[in-house]
């Protein structure tokens, strides 16, 4: 069983070294950045304890302000030695239950290179597993495909498609400065086929 609490700046000083571990340099907000987002309460560091041992097993960066109802998971790590034990499973559940007033959450899966050459199909398959959907989209990271991911939480199952440019824009803008977003995010609105 695990139980979910909002970090500060000490966690995110403690944590940022594990992020540069677990996501590409490319695609990983400056730690000032985070700083800054989290001291205005744009975003939210959630760390996961394991009850029984009362140790840090997960985190996860959430973009919570600003975003048309919607919540965007930034990043979510499980510490290596609770990976394969369901634990990520657990902390989604969390972060469900966290949000369950918001419209719903967007996820972001980059194709950066890994060790693992299946690594994108498991993070995939693990957010289909939650009811999240792929909608279609033109965007990347860093030059880098990025793959927009939606679950509704609350009301009806909406198509963010035609909006989810705006609203990760909102995100980037209230995190990044104006030359680190034209450098790291290309987002731009899906054409109509008939365009």
């Amino acid at each position: 069983m695990l139980t979910l609490r909002k970090g500060g700046h000490r966690d995110l000083e403690r944590y940022y070294g594990l992020m540069e571990v677990d996501f590409d340099s490319e695609e990983l907000l400056g730690k000032l950045a985070i700083h800054r987002a989290i001291s205005r309460g744009d975003q939210e560091l959630l760390i996961a304890y394991d009850d029984e041992s009362g140790l840090e097993a997960a985190y996860a960066l959430v973009c919570c302000r600003g975003l048309y109802g919607y919540v965007l998971l930034k990043y979510l790590g499980v510490f290596p030695w609770y990976r394969g034990k369901g634990l990520g499973v657990e902390v989604m559940r969390l972060i469900h239950k966290r949000y369950a007033e918001k419209q719903g959450v967007i996820a972001e899966i980059t194709e950066f290179a890994d060790p693992d050459p299946d690594h994108t199909k498991k993070l995939f398959r693990f957010f289909k597993r939650f009811g999240y959907e792929e909608i279609e989209s033109d965007y990347r990271i860093s030059g880098t495909t990025a793959h927009v991911f939606v679950k509704p939480i609350r009301g009806e199952d909406e198509d963010i498609t035609g909006v989810y440019h705006r609203v990760l824009a909102d995100f980037y803008t209230r995190c990044l400065t104006p030359g680190a977003m034209a450098k790291m995010i290309d987002l731009r609105p899906v054409k109509k086929k008939d365009e």
